[in-house]
């Protein structure tokens, strides 16, 4: 590669260079620590929810940097119906996951038609539901725990010791299925990559370098194998990582291959051009928080899951965590800019600096000022980006 497709490629990837830096660092603070299979399992396990509401949250910030504060304490609303009609109530663990599903939806078309057919701003419409679902969390809770005993649905949504895809090949200590997954999605996106770009070349359409695609597709490749090794070493894929793989993968379709993607990313470009174009705005902004508030249903089942319990508490800052790892991952805070693959990217980062400061003992209350200080630093780097580029 030349000077300028370095410099291309060092601009485009600029987030994921930083991940692998931090990476490195904690590595070496933590003598190693931070890569054993178990932490790279506890990453997934303790970050599950944060990829899938950053991942709906990004709808919400493409639309013109708006937010929804009240994710946190929609999932503690959410998983506190959920354990109550499970446990207290006795009902089938199917009829309550469609319970809280339709809670979540309702929450989000609740917040989403009151910012988008009424035009109320979405930080204060969030934050009066961050209030009201925290005090009705409570109510239902009766302000005690629910513990979960249904062990399908703990098993289903990631929670437990035996929460991981089973090993179809059944090898001792190495989990054959899990590192032939990793293999399979390695081959996948090489094709998909590659097979783009010739298209896109035969039909004339800007290409890019072909020398950085390569280096990008066997950079990403090379970390997907080291990953799903890892993961074959400890107990394989965690059912949690399969439901934030759906997530991911839906979602970077809709937003990338659809029309209906496209318009989020239009709305927060400029939205008074996109209405005179012929687009449902307000559709758009609907569309937005009510989808906010079905993922926030799903990670209500992988927190209750994961801690087998309800509780009052649950939820706290886990909107700060899901609009860290949108900014850190490259949304823009003016809107219509960002990608579920760097949201991603910013919510592994925002894991890994977690994970990195627990293991070295670093006190909780650092961590906050530590973690603060990364979101900024993203901001501001997006704020000057954008002026130098005017």
């Amino acid at each position: 590669m030349n000077k300028a497709n370095v410099m291309e490629f060092v601009k485009k990837y600029t987030m994921i260079l930083v991940l692998i830096l931090i990476t490195a660092f904690f590595a070496w603070q933590t003598e190693g620590k931070i890569l054993l299979p178990q932490n790279i399992n506890n990453l997934i396990a303790q970050n599950a929810y944060v990829f899938v509401l950053a991942t709906g949250m990004l709808l919400c910030i493409l639309t013109g940097g708006n937010i929804d504060l009240s994710v946190g304490s929609v999932v503690c609303f959410v998983g506190a119906i959920g354990a109550v009609l499970m446990e207290n109530k006795d009902m089938n663990m199917w009829a309550a996951i469609v319970v809280m599903l339709l809670v979540g939806l309702a929450i989000g078309a609740w917040q989403g038609f009151w910012i988008a057919y009424v035009r109320i701003p979405p930080f204060i419409t969030t934050l009066s539901g961050m209030l009201v679902f925290r005090g009705l969390s409570n109510v239902v809770l009766n302000g005690k725990t629910v513990s979960l005993t249904d062990e399908t649905f703990i098993k289903i949504f990631g929670g437990g010791a035996s929460c991981y895809v089973p090993d179809f090949f059944g090898m001792e200590g190495f989990n054959m299925t899990c590192m032939a997954a990793g293999i399979l999605a390695c081959v996948i996106y090489a094709l998909v990559q590659f097979k783009g770009y010739f298209t896109r070349k035969k039909k004339g359409y800007e290409t890019g370098s072909l020398a950085v695609l390569s280096a990008k597709v066997v950079a990403l490749c090379a970390v997907i194998l080291w990953f799903t090794y890892n993961l074959a070493k400890h107990k394989g894929i965690p059912a949690a990582l399969v439901w934030v793989i759906i997530v991911v993968l839906i979602y970077g379709y809709i937003t990338s291959m659809t029309t209906t993607g496209r318009y989020f990313y239009a709305v927060g470009g400029n939205e008074k051009a996109t209405k005179l174009s012929g687009i449902n705005t307000d559709k758009v902004y609907f569309i937005a928080y009510t989808n906010m508030g079905l993922l926030s249903a799903l990670a209500a089942m992988l927190t209750i899951a994961r801690m087998t319990s309800a509780q009052p508490t649950y939820g706290q800052n886990y909107e700060m965590d899901a609009i860290g790892s949108c900014f850190i991952g490259g949304a823009s805070a003016y809107g219509g800019i960002g990608t579920v693959p760097g949201v991603i990217v910013g919510a592994v980062l925002m894991g890994v600096i977690n994970l990195g400061m627990s293991i070295m003992g670093v006190d909780a209350n650092y961590q906050k000022v530590v973690k603060g200080l990364v979101l900024l630093a993203a901001v501001i780097f997006d704020v000057v980006s954008k002026k130098k580029g005017k």
